[in-house]
């Protein structure tokens, strides 16, 4: 007994010493170092100079599978799409990847600007797709499908050709096709050093106020009562905690010298809705609500609107969660979901009886 209990006080000793050394010698006792494992896991960001770029290649072909599957129900087909977000290509010319700058940016009649015009390191494109694409669930791309939806939105802006596969190898030469990479200025100042060009001047000009100050700011705007209540009366959507209360936007703003009515009782919480609680939870689970509101559209319409069309239908909402489609709703493409029978049945089922709260 003497010795299994040494054994067990041995084995104490050397977790407490292992814990110890993890300790961060910077701030004794608050946490420890994390280890390489760690930091690599976090350190995924790619350079201009492509420090960082993970081994790998993608095709264009293959993009184009990865961005019509996962995409372009936000970007659009050919990523010309303004439905959700701002046009990714478009705007770009041949004689822009020979000279690096995008014509059309210096144009006050030219009507928008699209990512391609913009972005002047291809490394940009790569970074931001494989740290915060698909929308719906983030880093979640393999190292080949980033690669290949970078060819693939590349060909779109004809700096690629369709038979092209990118890699770490070349991506160097295709920055140097890139239509705007000569278009981004350094001459800021955000920077000390030389490291930009030895630009000394710095990038404000403010002065801290030493005389004549001004001793309170003057309101020279307010709120037109017209616009006071556009997203719904502010002293209903308080929650019941604490004194404060929102203004009572059902009404004009309050003039000096008027009476300011008291606050108005809080509404009576409603009961419960469990069925309701249970779908959104699913809802919110599968990433449904990154693209549809309850009861507001964002990329596709809210689950009050489809409930409106398809009331008591729940066996064809499950089809259409399962298979996804176009154009019942718009021209957005919704993709196939891949989630359990039992779980798009009841989302169904919620929808078709109201979509209620």
């Amino acid at each position: 007994m003497s010795r299994f209990r040494n054994a067990v006080l041995t084995v104490a000793l050397m977790a407490v010493a292992g814990l110890a050394t993890a300790q961060s010698t910077q701030y004794p006792g608050v946490g420890r170092a994390a280890t390489p494992k760690e930091v690599a896991k976090w350190d995924i960001d790619v350079r201009p100079d492509f420090k960082g770029l993970p081994a790998g290649s993608g095709s264009v072909a293959k993009g184009q599978d990865v961005w019509e599957a996962k995409c372009a129900h936000c970007h659009g087909v050919f990523g010309e799409s303004n439905e959700v977000f701002s046009p990714l290509i478009g705007g770009t010319t041949a004689e822009d990847i020979k000279t690096g700058r995008v014509a059309n940016l210096s144009r006050t009649d030219y009507p928008g600007r699209t990512t391609i015009m913009k972005v002047a390191t291809v490394s940009t494109l790569w970074d931001y797709i494989n740290r915060a694409m698909p929308w719906t669930n983030p880093k979640t791309l393999t190292t080949e499908e980033v690669y290949a939806v970078t060819a693939f939105l590349l060909n779109l802006a004809n700096v690629v050709p369709d038979n092209y596969v990118l890699s770490d190898k070349n991506i160097a030469e295709v920055q140097a096709r890139m239509p705007n990479r000569n278009g981004m200025t350094t001459a800021h100042a955000m920077w000390p050093g030389n490291e930009f060009g030895g630009v000394k001047k710095p990038d404000t000009a403010n002065k801290i106020c030493m005389k004549d100050c001004t001793p309170e700011a003057k309101v020279a705007s307010f709120l037109p009562d017209f616009a006071r209540n556009a997203h719904g009366n502010l002293q209903e959507q308080n929650r019941i905690v604490g004194p404060q209360r929102g203004a009572d936007t059902s009404k004009p703003e309050p003039k000096a010298g008027m009476p300011v009515a008291a606050a108005a009782p809080a509404a009576a919480a409603k009961p419960e809705n469990n069925e309701a609680k249970a779908a959104i939870a699913l809802l919110n689970k599968h990433s449904c609500t990154a693209c549809h509101g309850v009861d507001k559209k964002i990329v596709g319409p809210g689950f009050n609107e489809i409930a409106k069309k398809q009331a008591g239908k729940t066996d064809y909402l499950v089809g259409k969660i399962k298979a996804g489609g176009v154009g019942v709703y718009g021209q957005i493409p919704m993709p196939a979901q891949a989630l359990p029978d039992a779980d798009a049945k009841q989302i169904a089922e919620w929808i078709s009886k109201g979509a209620s709260k």
